[in-house]
């Protein structure tokens, strides 16, 4: 089974990971490490940086704090 591509470029990702490497450390150390989170709210952030990728912004300015 074929890992997902990168949904922000579509280059290859590791399995399990949100996004490939370049993608990730586009994005503020604050909301890498409240994506790094692992609770009840993880689920949220992940659907934050998703709308955030679906509606074209740039990684540079996501904003996930919680």
């Amino acid at each position: 089974m074929r890992n997902a591509p990168c949904p922000a470029c579509r280059a290859p990702k590791a399995a399990g990971q949100y996004l490939c490497r370049a993608c990730w450390f586009t994005v503020p150390a604050p909301a890498r490490r409240a994506l790094n989170q692992r609770d009840t709210r993880a689920m949220a952030r992940l659907r934050a940086l998703l709308d955030h990728i679906n509606r074209g912004l740039p990684l540079a300015e996501l904003e996930i704090t919680a």
